[in-house]
């Protein structure tokens, strides 16, 4: 069985998703993960679209697709990507409800990427921005795979506050996402993508005023550039709206800070690992356009539903009013939302000197 997908994996994958429609889950009363109920599968598969439905190249725009990404390719237009989202299973040992991925050498892998990376890059603007997830191990092949076809940029390190202690390591709690381009020409919104921390010792100029942060009736505040290292990550748990059972979901604060930092309204995403549709419903959310496309039916179904939701419900949680917020700010949040002054205050054009 190859290891990373196709149609040899397909009547494996079959079985898993059989058990998992016989084996719905009993959740506590205030367990707000989304999950496909039997009697949803119907009407939620009409809204994913299969390998056999795709019967000449046309435009898959804000579509689910179920099925592997290298036969859907031939489907997606040439250059017309604008930011592609890659989160592919991490070279690790994993169990994806059943399916399991198994870890090779970081050469294999690496040559795994090259040729996924490769068959992706027709589809891709000159302008457009591509990001790789991985983990510190992973990242090793990722950047000797990246940097054969594309400009890598930077890589973003984010904390990932869960994770098993270890009694001989450090605790394995952060993962990487490599940003690379296209070409020197690309999109990068920093305004978009500011972080708000809460000013613990204020500083004022020589006038007496505040100086690079705002005072307010709620407490004080000074927006800052993002950096290259997060600390603001929530892994999605059973408690969020956003939580599902994909055991390596990205948060949608993650994939928004992507988006809205690499496309603007009406640009188009292609994320070929769609998982449990983190990317398509950020999408949806932000005015972005995407095409999703996933190995595993039960995802993909787990994907339309948050779809569905978020036609309703666009909040995405650590992102308001136009910034980012640190983690465990949810009440100051909703402060914000309460008081039209103040909210009015902190989105305010900030002062240049803001921006370091």
């Amino acid at each position: 069985m190859h290891r990373f997908g196709g149609s040899s994996i397909v009547c494996f994958c079959n079985k898993i998703e059989l058990k998992l429609m016989k084996n719905e889950k009993i959740r506590a009363p205030r367990n707000r993960t989304v999950t496909v109920l039997n009697e949803e599968r119907a009407s939620l598969a009409r809204d994913v679209l299969r390998l056999s439905e795709l019967t000449e190249p046309q435009s898959l725009r804000n579509s689910i697709i179920n099925a592997d990404f290298t036969k859907v390719l031939s489907f997606v237009e040439n250059h017309s990507v604008d930011l592609l989202i890659l989160d592919p299973p991490y070279n690790l040992d994993k169990d994806f409800n059943g399916f399991k991925f198994l870890s090779q050498s970081d050469d294999d892998y690496s040559n795994y990427l090259t040729q996924v990376l490769a068959q992706l890059k027709p589809k891709l603007k000159r302008t457009a921005t591509v990001y790789i997830c991985g983990d510190w191990r992973t990242s090793i092949s990722i950047y000797a795979a990246a940097r054969k076809l594309f400009k890598v940029i930077n890589r973003i390190t984010w904390e990932r506050e869960k994770g098993r202690g270890a009694l001989r390591n450090w605790k394995n709690c952060s993962e990487d996402i490599l940003f690379c381009t296209m070409s020197n020409e690309y999109t990068f919104n920093l305004k978009d993508v500011m972080l708000r921390r809460r000013v613990v010792a204020p500083y004022k100029g020589v006038d007496g005023l505040p100086k690079d942060w705002k005072e307010t009736a709620i407490g004080n505040f000074r927006d800052t550039s993002p950096s290259n290292l997060w600390s603001d990550i929530t892994i999605p748990f059973w408690s969020m709206p956003e939580n599902t059972d994909h055991p390596t979901q990205k948060s949608e604060k993650l994939i928004a800070k992507l988006t809205l930092a690499s496309s603007n309204k009406g640009d188009l995403i292609l994320d070929p690992f769609l998982g449990s549709g983190t990317t398509a419903v950020v999408a949806k959310k932000l005015g972005r356009n995407f095409i999703g496309i996933e190995l595993l039916e039960e995802y993909c179904l787990i994907a339309a539903k948050r779809l569905r939701l978020a036609a309703t419900d666009t909040d995405i949680q650590g992102y308001a009013n136009g910034v980012f917020w640190e983690r465990n700010s949810l009440n100051l949040q909703r402060a914000i939302a309460e008081s039209a002054t103040v909210s009015e205050d902190l989105r305010a054009e900030p002062a240049p000197s803001l921006f370091d």
